[in-house]
């Protein structure tokens, strides 16, 4: 997923967990800078690509944000792998320390 783009749309950073989102502002926070970058050495050409970034990055922070405050829904963690299944003394053993 390219950041700056149509495709970083806000139904699609809905879907994305937290630390997909956080991984996702640390790339366009990156990508920011760099621009800053180039634009101040005048080798930056896309001059509407700061802008896009920019708005990337306050989507990014409002979902995170609208999360905090339970307007927006946190997706479902993709389940995990099972784990291992153990010896048949383990097992009862982690059961009877349940119990307990």
């Amino acid at each position: 997923m390219a950041i700056g783009s149509k495709e970083l749309a806000i139904n699609e950073l809905d879907t994305m967990e937290n630390g997909r989102l956080a991984d996702e502002l640390k790339k366009a926070k990156e990508e920011l800078f760099n621009l800053r970058f180039q634009a101040a050495t005048g080798q930056g050409e896309e001059r509407g690509r700061i802008r896009a970034v920019k708005r990337d990055i306050a989507r990014i922070y409002t979902v995170i944000r609208e999360r905090e405050l339970g307007i927006r829904a946190t997706p479902e963690p993709a389940e995990k792998p099972a784990k291992k299944t153990r010896g048949k003394k383990a097992d009862a053993a982690a059961q009877n320390e349940e119990s307990n």
